[in-house]
């Protein structure tokens, strides 16, 4: 079944079904977000998110990687999966649920890997939506907890993250490129 959503360009907002009250429109309060699975299809449209995401942080980016790498996980659903954001025909963003293993969780546990709203359309509720999603996924696939890593500066998401149940930790991530 062929899925038509619209891109989003950051300098437009979703079309408009209400009255704009605090800078975003009330129809979209209560729009409830699909979570459609990403397809070789629609990569390029996700891959195009990345760069924006990435380019938030210090992390570079590499887009012919990151292509690579979407597309390998989609041949290989058991390590989990990518799915678009659809907000009423709009592409607003897309998140990457990974499974990972870890014995202080005693086996498999979701990683948000990546989650991403367009500029436009934040303060709608998707990142929210986004995380019931994430852990819905977690539980049908009996992942017995949910980890992310987020910007030290960012302290938006930090407060999303911790009204959504998640805790910090008093550790660092670090990373070593094999």
């Amino acid at each position: 079944m062929q899925r038509t959503i619209e891109p989003v360009r950051s300098n437009r907002t979703p079309k408009t079904r209400g009255f704009l009250r605090g800078g975003r429109f009330s129809y979209y309060r209560g729009v409830p977000a699909r979570f459609l699975p990403l397809t070789r299809d629609d990569v390029s449209r996700v891959v195009d998110m990345m760069a924006r995401l990435y380019a938030q942080g210090a992390s570079p980016f590499d887009a012919a990687r990151a292509r690579q790498a979407t597309e390998r996980l989609l041949g290989e659903p058991e390590f989990g999966g990518v799915w678009m954001i659809d907000l009423d025909g709009t592409l607003a963003g897309y998140i990457a649920v990974l499974l990972g293993y870890s014995l202080e969780f005693g086996g498999r546990f979701g990683l948000l890997d990546e989650l991403f709203v367009a500029e436009n359309c934040r303060g709608m509720g998707l990142g929210k939506q986004a995380l019931e999603f994430a852990d819905a996924q977690c539980r049908a696939r009996g992942w017995r907890a949910l980890r992310l890593e987020v910007g030290q500066k960012n302290e938006r998401a930090q407060n999303l993250y911790a009204r959504s149940g998640f805790h910090m930790h008093d550790r660092f991530l670090m990373t070593k490129w094999m």
